[in-house]
């Protein structure tokens, strides 16, 4: 196990732009863990005699609040440095329902084929017909507009790719010498599906769970800044980033730091992902 871990860290540190997204991915989540050390400050309590301070590099900025302040005069680094919190535990929360779900479904119409399939692969197919964004505002208006039915409609809307991501490679492992052999010797349908085909069909679901993190962190954004996702005075980048429409002729800071800080979010999985593909995709190693 040791020597295979040493492997991949071998390739995935070739990988330039992959070792870039996995020091900002680190970098986040030490923001995510640290942050009441990194900052004196509480993200909620408001401060009006310090409201709209610029960063300390602008015209009446201090070094007291690097960033600035926002209209309730709470530290801008603050809540970005706590947002990084938010929104990694939406990526972990969504990705898991999708993951869970969508390996389950994936799993069960490739291995049992016929009726189950068709089901399950036309419920699949009616769900991606229908624009994400879209879908988890639907589910997001029946469930409340909060950020846990945000990341319950993030985690929904993922369900489908996982579902057929999982179905093709167990359709294309379910015939093979290893898995006839193991039925020969008396396994049953959960035991080959669970310990015998799974395993051998984790890559892709790896890449792809690495992919939707970054995806999901996205489209928390987006419900939260149209008021389905995170409400005030949650410090979520999406929430800050619709509270700082009003201010951004005068008050920059407001709405680029959020920004920033999902950029670099979407950026950093997004590379990862990239690097994992081609460590873990032996034909794209071959290649």
């Amino acid at each position: 196990m040791g020597s295979k871990a040493l492997e991949f860290y071998k390739q995935f540190k070739k990988n330039k732009t992959a070792l870039v997204g996995a020091y900002v991915v680190v970098f986040l989540i030490i923001c995510a863990i640290f942050a009441p050390i990194l900052t004196q400050y509480d993200p909620l309590i408001q401060n009006l005699d310090n409201r709209l301070i610029p960063p300390f590099w602008s015209k009446g900025g201090s070094f007291t609040h690097i960033l600035g302040t926002d209209d309730f005069g709470r530290d801008m680094l603050t809540r970005v440095l706590y947002g990084a919190r938010i929104s990694l535990t939406i990526g972990i929360i969504s990705v898991s329902i999708s993951l869970s779900f969508g390996v389950i479904m994936g799993a069960v119409a490739g291995y049992f084929g016929g009726l189950t399939d068709l089901i399950i692969m036309r419920v699949v197919d009616i769900m991606l017909s229908i624009p994400a964004i879209l879908l988890a505002i639907v589910i997001v208006s029946i469930l409340g507009a909060d950020l846990f039915n945000a990341m319950i409609a993030i985690g929904i809307v993922g369900i489908p790719t996982f579902a057929r991501i999982v179905r093709s490679s167990v359709l294309a492992e379910k015939n093979k010498e290893y898995v006839i052999a193991s039925r020969v010797n008396g396994s049953s349908d959960f035991r080959l599906i669970v310990f015998v085909v799974l395993p051998n069909c984790t890559t892709p679901v790896i890449v792809q769970a690495t992919m939707w993190f970054a995806s999901a962190v996205l489209e928390a954004a987006g419900l939260s800044f149209l008021g389905l996702g995170a409400q005030p005075p949650t410090p979520e980048w999406g929430a800050m980033l619709a509270d700082s429409l009003q201010f951004i002729t005068t008050a920059y800071w407001m709405i680029i730091f959020p920004g920033i800080a999902i950029f670099l979010t979407v950026i950093g999985f997004n590379l990862v992902g990239d690097g994992l593909m081609d460590v873990l995709d032996p034909k794209l190693k071959e290649k």
